[in-house]
Parts: C-alpha cells; sequence; structure tokens
C-alpha cells in the first residue's frame, strides 16, 4: 500500500511545500485514499495512503513516534506487528491506533535502525529523525516494496516510483547507457542503477543514513542475504514435508490480516491454488481472479497458454466468488504505454496481462494473494539448473549460466545492437563482470558438487530475477490501488525453505546426475518437470492430484504468435518507424532484422521485440515527453 516522496537539501536550502506536494500527487495512483505531508527546514516528506490496517485517521502518515522523536512515511505491511507491539506495550510504549505504520514509528523510537530486522513483511520505510536531522532508508528483505533516491551532492530526492522526481526542477531525465547494456543483456537490472542517469533503487535488505554533515557519498548497509548454502542433509523427505505445510498454512493465515477484503489470483497450476485452498479455510466465500486470453488464432505450443478452464475447475472445487478477463491481441496496443509509464523501470517480459488482471482485481478487493517466490524457493526450473550442474568448476559454471541468461542480445552481438556512439559510453564486458558479481558477492557459495551448483542457482534467481518480478508486480497492481502480498515470501517460510536439500526439492535429481550429455541429445534436462517436490507433496493435502500434477505452466500472453499474426502491423509500426525515438540509441537496421526474422519464422524474438517496445515507448514517454491516450 502507499507511495512515499522525500526531500533533503543538505546544503541547509528549505525544502519546498510546492514540490513536495507534486511529487506526491504524482503517484497518487499509489495511494487513492487519503495524503499527508511533513515539512521541517530543509526537510519535506509526502505520502499517498492506501488505507488497509486502521483505515481510521488514527493511521495517516507521515506518522510521528509518541516521544516526538521520529516522524516515518511507511509502504507495505508488516504481518507480525501484533508481536512486536506487545513487546513494545511491555516496554512502556502507548498507541494510539491499531496500524502497523504505529509500530513501525515506536519501534525506531525503542531500536533506532534494528527495527527492521524484526519484520516480517514487506516494506519500504522513509524516517526522519528531528533530533539528529537524519534521514533513515530502508526495504524488507526481499524486495517487494520498490524505494528509489537521486542524489547531485546537494539534494536528495526519495520515492516510490521514479516520475515523482520529474515534479523537481534538479532533476532532468538522461538515459544511463551502462543500464541500457544491462536491460538489453539480461532483460533484467542486477545492479541498482535504473535507465534513469542517476536514479538508484535501495537494494532490498539494506539501510541507509544520511545526515546533513555528509555531501558526497551515500553508504548502504546490507543487514541480510539469502543463504541456500547450508542445507540441512539430515531432514527426512517426509519431515520436509511436513515442515513445509504446517508453515505454508501459517504464511497464508498471517498474509490475510486485513481490514479490508482480501481475494486471490488464481492460475491453472499449483502455486496459486495452494494459496487459495488454505486461504478459503478462513473465508467463507473467497474471490478469485483469473486472466485468459483470445487462442482463436494461436497454434503450436502458445495454443495451451489460456488457464481459465484449469482455474475455474479449482474456483469451484474451493467455492470461491471466481471472476476472469479475457485478454485479446488487440488489448496491446491500449496497454503498452499505460504499462511503461507505470512500469518506467524496466524489468523482464510481457507483462501487461499483469496490469489487466489487477485492474480487474481491483474493482472487487484492495488485497490480493500472490503466488509469486514458490519457484525460486522449492526449485521450479528444474531445466535450468540441470544445464549447470555438471559444471567442472567456478569459471565453468559462470560460462555455461551466463549464456542462458543473456536474454535479449548476446555481447558479441551488442555493436550491430546499439550505434558506435553509444557503444562508446558502454563496457561490453560488464554485463559479464556485473553476473559473476552476484555470486562472488557470497563467501559461502562453494562450486564442486551439482548439489552445489543448483543451490547457487537457486541463490541467484531469487537475488535477480525474483525482484524483478515483484518489481512488475509492485507497479502494475498499485497503478490500479491494488496491494499484491507473496505468502511464499514469508520470513520463517523462506529461512526453512532454503535449509531444505537440492534431492527433496528436484525428484528426478539422481536421475539427472545419471544422465550423459555425450550420448544424449542436448536437451534431454528441458525433458525434466520435477521441480517443487517437497511442496508439491505438502500441498497433497489441500488441492487435488490433478492440479498438483499440472505441467508448469507461466502466466504469459501467446506473444509469439500474435506478434506474427493479428500484432504484426502494430509491432511493425510502432518499430520499423522512420521517426522512431529508439534510434538515438539503437540501430533500426538491427531492429529491422529482429522483426523479419520473427514474422518469418526464422527465429522466436517475442521478448526481445516486447523490450524493442517497451524501450521505444520509454523514450517516447520519458525523454520526449510525448502524451498518450
Amino acid at each position: 500500500m502507499c507511495g512515499i516522496t522525500a526531500i533533503f537539501n543538505l546544503n541547509g536550502e528549505p525544502a519546498s511545500q510546492e514540490i513536495v506536494n507534486k511529487m506526491t500527487r504524482a503517484i497518487a495512483h499509489r495511494g487513492p485514499d487519503n495524503e499527508g505531508f511533513f515539512l521541517h527546514d530543509n526537510f519535506a516528506m509526502g505520502h499517498r495512503r492506501l488505507s488497509i490496517l486502521d483505515v481510521s485517521e488514527k493511521g495517516a502518515q507521515p506518522m510521528h513516534s509518541q516521544n516526538g522523536e521520529w516522524v516515518i512515511g511507511f509502504n507495505g505491511c508488516i504481518y507480525n506487528y501484533k508481536e512486536i507491539r506487545n513487546e513494545l506495550f511491555a516496554l512502556g510504549h502507548q498507541f494510539r491506533s491499531e496500524s502497523d505504520t504505529e509500530v513501525i514509528s515506536e519501534g525506531l523510537a525503542e531500536w533506532g535502525e534494528e527495527v527492521f530486522r524484526k519484520f516480517n513483511g514487506m516494506f519500504a520505510v522513509v524516517a526522519w529523525n528531528k533530533k539528529t536531522k537524519t534521514l533513515f532508508l530502508s526495504r524488507d528483505r526481499f524486495g517487494i516494496k520498490p524505494l528509489y533516491y537521486w542524489f547531485n551532492g546537494k539534494t536528495i530526492l526519495v520515492a516510490s516510483e521514479i516520475k515523482s522526481f520529474l515534479a523537481h526542477p534538479g532533476f532532468s531525465v538522461q538515459l544511463n547507457h551502462h543500464a541500457l547494456n544491462e536491460y538489453f543483456t539480461f532483460q533484467n537490472l542486477f545492479t541498482f542503477r535504473t535507465l534513469f542517469d542517476g536514479v538508484v533503487m535501495l537494494p532490498p535488505a539494506n539501510t541507509v543514513r544520511i545526515s546533513g554533515d555528509e555531501t558526497s557519498f551515500i553508504k548502504h548497509n546490507s543487514w541480510w542475504d539469502y543463504d541456500f548454502s547450508n542445507p540441512d542433509e539430515k531432514i527426512s523427505f517426509e519431515d520436509a514435508t511436513e515442515e513445509t505445510k504446517r508453515l505454508m498454512k501459517i504464511a497464508v493465515e498471517r498474509q490475510m490480516i486485513s481490514d479490508v477484503p482480501v481475494g486471490s489470483y488464481l492460475s491453472g497450476g499449483m502455486d496459486s491454488a495452494s494459496i487459495t485452498a488454505i486461504a478459503s479455510k478462513h473465508v467463507p466465500r473467497m474471490t478469485t481472479f483469473t486472466a485468459g486470453f483470445d487462442m482463436s488464432e494461436v497454434t503450436g505450443v502458445e495454443a495451451n497458454y489460456d488457464e481459465r478452464r484449469d482455474a475455474e475447475l479449482t474456483a469451484n472445487f474451493y467455492k470461491t466468488e471466481h471472476y476472469e478477463q479475457v485478454i485479446n491481441a488487440g488489448d496491446l496496443a491500449w496497454s503498452l504505454p499505460r504499462v511503461v509509464w507505470h512500469l518506467e523501470d524496466l524489468r523482464v517480459g510481457m507483462s501487461y496481462p499483469n496490469y489487466y488482471i489487477s485492474r480487474l482485481a481491483s474493482k472487487f478487493v484492495k488485497v490480493c494473494l500472490q503466488g509469486t517466490g514458490g519457484d525460486e524457493l522449492y526449485g521450479g526450473y528444474p531445466w535450468r539448473y540441470y544445464r549447470v550442474s555438471k559444471s567442472l568448476d567456478q569459471s565453468s559454471f559462470f560460462s555455461n549460466y551466463y549464456s542462458y541468461w543473456q536474454r535479449l542480445v548476446s555481447d558479441e552481438s551488442k555493436s550491430e545492437l546499439f550505434h558506435a556512439g553509444v557503444v562508446s559510453k558502454m563496457d561490453l564486458n560488464e554485463p559479464r563482470q556485473i553476473f559473476e558479481r552476484v555470486f562472488t558477492f557470497n563467501k559461502k557459495l562453494r562450486y564442486s558438487r551439482p548439489e552445489e551448483h543448483i543451490a547457487n542457482s537457486l541463490y541467484f534467481e531469487i537475488k535477480t530475477f525474483l525482484p524483478g518480478l515483484l518489481l512488475v508486480g509492485d507497479k502494475l497492481s498499485m497503478a490500479n490501488g491494488l496491494e499484491e502480498r507473496f505468502p511464499f515470501l514469508d520470513n520463517d517460510l523462506v529461512e526453512f525453505a532454503q535449509r531444505v536439500p537440492v534431492k527433496h526439492k528436484l525428484g528426478n535429481f539422481e536421475q539427472m546426475k545419471r544422465v550423459d550429455e555425450n550420448v544424449t541429445h542436448k536437451n534431454a534436462y528441458t525433458e525434466f518437470n520435477d521441480g517443487k517436490n517437497v511442496l508439491r507433496k505438502a500441498m497433497l493435502e489441500f488441492l487435488p492430484e490433478s492440479v498438483i500434477n499440472r505441467k508448469k505452466q507461466g502466466f504469459s500472453a501467446p506473444d509469439e504468435s500474435w506478434y506474427r499474426g493479428e500484432n504484426a502491423r502494430y509491432v511493425q509500426e510502432l518499430l520499423l518507424d522512420k521517426k522512431a525515438r529508439y534510434a538515438e540509441f539503437i540501430d533500426p537496421k538491427f531492429v529491422a532484422k529482429i522483426v523479419d526474422e520473427h514474422l518469418h519464422k526464422k527465429m522466436n524474438h517475442r521478448l526481445l521485440i516486447w523490450s524493442l517496445m517497451n524501450f521505444e515507448w520509454w523514450c517516447r514517454i520519458f525523454i520526449h515527453n510525448e502524451k498518450f491516450q
């Protein structure tokens, strides 16, 4: 819930009420229920509220601690706030509201920034200590709630979304060429920079502390990290299953805390069905939502992308009040500029279906449960892990895995993709270095055995791919004033899942170790669909076996077919236009080749075409200030 903005003039100039008002109203969609401001001397804070817990005025923000020392702006939900509240009450703190926000302000008054370690939940917090004139920023351990800052040596701007910075006269949009190179390598950013030069995303599980006498450097202080390196090899499969089941039930129940209606997304898969099944035990008639696709012109593998029938069967089984939206090929053109405007920090693949389903859900509920995180914790992508599991050492592991994660354009082709003048502002070797730093940041990782390589893959994907999914989920749900929650990302469940050994997560792990690629065809590993073995067994109590055993299917529109068929004209008009804005950075001849190869079925370039279209709209909206209808 909510959106936060802040201005801190380190040079002592008074902060502007007018500017912080504009910055805050630029993200009004994140908090349609209320707004509030705090301004004192050279510091200002704005807040937009989506009221979820204690919807009364008592929960309004910015909120002050009882001792008057702290003022905070908060975005998120602290699921264990009642336990912490009781702890603070025992220490003598008084409360005037029933909100989790007040637990943060009183927690800061009692424990300082150490309070962030106590939270089980999702959060981005901007906290101002009026006594010491110090600004604190912090994000939750998984990176569910975003927080950006921009610093020019004199002023620091902070906001839940980058578009707030556009309202400040000192900020102007310049493209970060290094971020552009990174995006067109990974379709993601593994560093914490953005396409907006100078704008930094605060990393997950990090806190920064900025005082007025610090003028040149903002230091990130990490207070938590994932750890798949120390599995409990003695735990039996049965015990791992039982504990997963117990913790999953607690996590769903914990995340249903709310003073407004809570619903759930429901695909045809196991993760969302598990959440719906458990949540339905606590809500007489759960509300569920599914997005499906018009498949009349779709062929091949994508013909199975519509999961509405499976979702309907699950909804009927649990007697939910079920709503569906059918997305047609024509829905892309209308939604794309809106998606780019709200997403602004471009990440991962085709996300316009996320925009539509959150828009549907927001008409009925304010909070919606999501199944994201189960794959990353319990090994939902075995074909990725197996391709690197027989690496000989760290070097071969890096080479094998990096070749897979260059999702859009290989380093060797970058000089064709970008203009020479753009390439001169990049280090084409940097993406490989960025990729390796994700691993070398963690000194506990080892690279000798298949189990270690797979654990390293889990660590990498939950540190990079998952934050991209979470960012897209936040921006596109908050575009519609909807709060998404993620029961798989519960502190206790995550801590336990990291200790479950690989042999329990992957059902065919022992068989995989015997595969010899020298005598088996190269794609042998893609035939394994054995991920999340423990989780599947754990959910047998709640789900029919038909749901448990469904083949994994991502939530994706059939864009390979649509880009060649009903959307071919839109793709061509947008990307082959002689006035295309991306052409300032990217060679149109390269783009024409990509489009031609896709249209004539020489290659499937759906991911790259999506990213090129996103970047074209990003240039139009943020560099050239073009409006869209």
